[in-house]
């Protein structure tokens, strides 16, 4: 079973303050703030601690927002980048068709960008994740149950 533990306010501050760092990021989300084991955050109603826990057994709750890395970067989810996206004022990269055909067929994409190690990945108006940029290439980060061979855009 999975160890969460609700973030306090500090702790809450001090993932929005690496939020607006990384992608400039200021709006405010009115959400409880839950860590596990593997860096991972979860984002739940404000009223979870009107639940008594000690008699459920929960695997997972909330919605899987992002995670840390042991650098105290924040990679958002596919979820969490459509949450927060359209806040992103710097390291938000527009791919063409053609690269977001590669990112969904699993492959990393070439490209030449400036910024964070963390860019939040964009095609036309909608966000579609977070990947790291490294040695000229966005490592893809999309988890294989996402992957397609045919995409319609």
């Amino acid at each position: 079973m999975k160890t969460l533990r609700i973030l306090n306010t500090r702790e809450v501050k001090e993932i929005m303050k690496k939020l607006e760092q990384q992608f400039g990021i200021t709006y405010k989300l009115d959400y409880a703030f839950l860590l596990d084991q593997q860096q991972k955050i979860w984002l739940v109603h404000k009223d979870i601690n009107l639940i008594d826990f000690e008699q459920l057994r929960i695997n997972t709750i909330g919605l899987y927002f992002a995670e840390i890395n042991k650098y105290g970067e924040i990679r958002l989810t596919i979820e969490g980048s459509q949450m927060v996206g359209q806040f992103a004022t710097k390291n938000v990269v527009v791919l063409d068709e053609k690269d977001v055909r590669l990112y969904f067929k699993g492959e990393d994409v070439p490209m030449d960008v400036e910024g964070s190690p963390f860019l939040l990945l964009k095609f036309r108006d909608d966000f579609f994740g977070c990947a790291k940029y490294k040695d000229g290439e966005l490592l893809n980060y999309l988890p294989k149950v996402h992957r397609t061979q045919e995409l319609v855009l």
